[in-house]
């Protein structure tokens, strides 16, 4: 089997799970959380039931919700802070080359 095909094959495999991680909310969130427990309302449930994050929620009064990465969430730090540590750094970069495509691009 040529090499191409293996890499293909494993791509679809974690095709999966990088849809659930790789998101732009999946990817702030985890980063922030790789730092520290956060109260983020807005942290999607699907983190929890994929094992990435714990949500407990706080008796007070008003009831709080925090969240916190779990042992596997973490383990997501190191090759997040890169990829937002990349994007930050080439973000411009990549808005020029879209924009140079389309300009080339324009009624293909």
């Amino acid at each position: 089997m040529p090499d191409n095909e293996v890499t293909f094959a494993a791509f679809n495999a974690a095709r999966p799970v990088l849809e659930q991680i790789a998101n732009k909310w999946s990817v702030l969130i985890l980063t922030v959380l790789c730092e520290q427990p956060a109260r983020f309302n807005v942290l999607k449930r699907r983190l929890e039931r994929n094992g990435l994050v714990h949500r407990r929620v706080i008796t007070s009064s008003p009831v709080a919700v925090e969240y916190s990465i779990t042992p596997l969430g973490r383990t997501l730090k190191d090759p997040f802070s890169a990829l937002v540590t990349w994007a930050a750094k080439h973000g411009a970069k990549f808005e020029k080359a879209q924009l140079a495509y389309d300009r080339q691009n324009v009624g293909s």
